[in-house]
């Protein structure tokens, strides 16, 4: 009989397995292996990656990553918390539903009809200029599209309806019984939010941040269409050695620090919020 259970649960859970296997691995290990080949004769060589390391316009390409998405995650988790703590704590209860829907209509539309929408709002005669020299805040239209500034913009746009999410779960799923627990100790409603309410929202804002910041230093089409090349990042330096100079080997190299760095990202993450749950 147990080894009967034994084959079913390997025939259940090999397909993802081997879909894992298939999809995951392999092209992870094919990457690996071009990262460690010469773009001219194919041999073995480390240069792929020692070149990441001494070329200062790679270092400056992950530094702008780096710099664009802690700004992106740090404004948007600024801007979701109010929004979430508005739809879980003011908003009625019957209205919820429709109010998370509104929401995250963003998403429904497509990733590269935002971005263009945001160059459009943000051009030099777009509504941001227009109403800033209508108001007499501005003698002449100032750039804002094709800057680091229309990157983030674009990039917050996105990410606060993610971060909402995951935070708006977390409150609603903190017992009321914590805050009428720090009002009989005499808590007012800040003294309750401080040293209640955000400690045990803060696993929901945690993984939030996490996926905002995966998605965020890997993105290549919201600096591309809002940065105009103005700033190189690391998505974009990786596209670089695939369409202008065909060197698969350096783009994987640089593929793969990519990865690592996201790889410390998810470790911090995961370390913190283990230790906090201890």
């Amino acid at each position: 009989m147990s080894a009967r259970r034994h084959v079913a649960q390997w025939a259940l859970v090999t397909p993802a397995l081997a879909w894992t296997l298939l999809f995951f691995v392999l092209p992870f290990v094919a990457m690996v292996a071009v990262s460690l080949t010469a773009h001219d004769d194919g041999g073995f060589t480390l240069d792929n990656y020692s070149s990441f390391f001494l070329n200062p316009a790679y270092w400056q390409a992950m530094v702008n990553s780096l710099q664009v998405t802690a700004i992106v995650t740090l404004a948007s988790v600024l801007l979701a918390y109010p929004f979430a703590w508005v739809l879980a704590e003011q908003v009625p209860e019957r209205f919820q539903r429709l109010a998370l829907m509104l929401a995250v209509l963003p998403f429904w539309t497509s990733y590269v009809v935002r971005s263009y929408s945001w160059l459009l709002v943000l051009a030099e005669n777009g509504v941001v200029n227009r109403a800033l020299t209508g108001l007499g805040l501005l003698a002449a239209p100032t750039q804002l599209a094709n800057t680091r500034f229309a990157t983030v913009v674009g990039f917050v746009h996105f990410f606060v309806m993610l971060l909402t999410l995951t935070i708006f779960a977390n409150l609603k799923q903190l017992s009321p019984s914590y805050r009428k627990a720090a009002a009989d100790l005499g808590a007012g409603p800040v003294r309750t939010f401080v040293h209640v309410v955000l400690p045990l929202t803060l696993p929901g804002i945690m993984v939030g941040v996490f996926l905002t910041f995966v998605l965020a230093i890997g993105d290549y089409i919201t600096p591309q269409i809002l940065g105009g090349n103005n700033e190189l990042l690391m998505p974009q330096l990786i596209m670089m050695q695939i369409g202008r100079r065909g060197d698969f080997p350096l783009a994987s190299a640089l593929s793969i620090i990519l990865m690592a760095v996201v790889t410390i990202g998810y470790l911090a993450c995961a370390r913190w919020l283990k230790i906090e749950r201890a």
